[in-house]
């Protein structure tokens, strides 16, 4: 019934809204009133109560408490039926309901004064879910990750709920452009959603944007750009400009067999988001691409060695890229992570984020190799940066360790290792030429036991970097 104060745009029921700079977000509202008398005697009985003068009020209060955040203000009356206000300031925090009333000359105590309230609205951080089928989500083995107050979720359907898995389920959906054929399932980012409302102290939203299958192409728009126009929609319904995109794509790239432009691509598609949202330096959170089962296939195999070169070059040469391993979780099928997996992965974006989006003093860096010197002509010593402990290859027999040598010759397994406190001493199984490069964990399925610094997380797999002279 349209009777009272109505809202009828500028904010909606679990809505997260992006703060700005100042830790505040503007939230404007537009309504109608309607003035109406109701009966003493039961049932009720509505009558037209004639036009007066006529004041709107609103406010934001706390949920928890009724506590006024923005305490009761008089709105604009713009006619006989319209009114607008504007809150320039509403704190990051919540969650907050927004409540209106309205009075007028001649009321009788009968007359309707109620107004439209909506419901757990917080202000806080808002990230875009982008990729393909790791982004969206398969998992489908059952792991705890409960859904929590303050952490919610923008659906295909335009409208925002508390969020919960499946992120990115379709009921009602209006935005198709990347509606999935079958259900999606559990998905890394309600775990680092929660995990930063905690440190952060205030409301997380999030925007699924991921299609499964979905190359890099559809998400370029100086290519196909069908994913990319897609999201901008999802994110004007509500005109966020996010905190930040969250992105974990690439294993289309080896069946395309594009891997090798995936770094300009992939760089091309951050420049025109920034562009589009007006956010030069927004932040994107990378995910390196876990293993694959299928196979085995070389060709494949060199694809994905390259996009995740790509990836780990992308952190290096782009500004507000950040990328974190996924190549020591588990699977729930021959492609997609577990959920428990999952989990991990939206830890590792977490700790990424709170360094790269908030300055937060966070270990949250992956190691990589940051010399690799021949020392011998069948051996060499790889050294790798952000050891904080030590380096564990699991005592593996050398046959299994995840890294091969390549030259003019072709392909050099190793036959033996040592390993230092932050260093591989590696002899392979010929002596190596002057043009070789090594690859570490690049194949499709590297092989269960990635090197990681113990106690913390695996390195970043890697491609093609140039074996130095001793």
């Amino acid at each position: 019934m349209d009777y009272g104060v109505t809202i009828t745009r500028g904010v909606a029921p679990w809505q997260i809204f992006q703060q700005g700079p100042g830790g505040t977000a503007c939230i404007r509202l537009e309504g109608k009133y309607h003035l109406v008398h109701l009966s003493q005697e039961l049932p009720l009985q509505f009558s037209a109560v004639p036009h007066a003068k006529t004041t709107v009020k609103a406010r934001v209060a706390l949920e928890s408490t009724g506590e006024s955040v923005v305490p009761w203000t008089e709105c604009t009356v713009l006619d006989s039926e319209n009114w607008t206000i504007t809150f320039p300031r509403v704190p990051a925090g919540g969650l907050y309901r927004i409540e209106t009333y309205m009075d007028y000359e001649g009321w009788d105590g009968l007359s309707c004064t109620r107004g439209d309230m909506v419901h757990n609205v917080g202000v806080g951080d808002v990230f875009v879910i982008a990729g393909q089928s790791n982004a969206a989500g398969r998992a489908k083995n059952p792991v705890a990750d409960d859904p929590e107050l303050g952490v919610h979720v923008l659906r295909t359907s335009a409208r925002w709920e508390l969020a919960t898995h499946p992120l990115g389920e379709t009921t009602n959906a209006l935005h198709v452009g990347h509606y999935e054929n079958h259900n999606p399932g559990h998905s890394p980012w309600l775990h680092f959603a929660k995990r930063l409302k905690r440190e952060l102290g205030y409301p997380i939203g999030l925007v699924p944007c991921a299609y499964g299958g979905a190359p890099l192409r559809w998400w370029n728009p100086e290519e196909n750009g069908a994913l990319f126009t897609n999201m901008l929609e999802m994110l004007a319904d509500y005109d966020i400009h996010p905190r930040a995109v969250l992105w974990y794509q690439g294993e289309a790239e080896g069946y395309e067999d594009s891997a090798q432009t995936y770094l300009e691509r992939f760089a091309a598609f951050v420049r025109h988001t920034r562009a589009a949202l007006g956010q030069p330096e927004l932040p994107f959170l990378t995910v390196q691409l876990n293993r694959c089962m299928e196979g085995p296939s070389e060709k494949l195999d060199r694809q994905w060695g390259m996009v995740r070169e790509a990836q780990r070059q992308a952190w290096h040469t782009l500004e507000h890229v950040t990328v974190v391993p996924a190549a020591d979780l588990a699977l729930y099928d021959f492609i997609h992570n577990a959920s428990e997996g999952n989990l991990v992965v939206g830890e590792r974006c977490a700790r990424a984020a709170l360094a790269e989006c908030y300055g937060r003093d966070v270990d949250w860096m992956a190691p990589e190799p940051e010399s690799v010197v021949q020392t011998a002509p069948d051996t060499v010593t790889v050294r790798f940066s952000r050891i904080r402990n030590w380096l564990n290859p699991f005592g593996v027999p050398a046959a299994l360790l995840p890294f091969e040598a390549e030259d003019a010759q072709g392909l050099a397994a190793p036959k033996a290792y040592e390993t230092g406190a932050d260093s591989l001493t590696i002899t392979f199984e010929r002596p190596l030429g002057a043009d070789a490069r090594l690859h570490g964990a690049w194949r499709m399925n590297p092989g269960a036991a990635i090197p990681s610094d113990c106690m913390r997380m695996p390195m970043l797999s890697f491609y093609g970097v140039p074996v130095e002279q001793g």
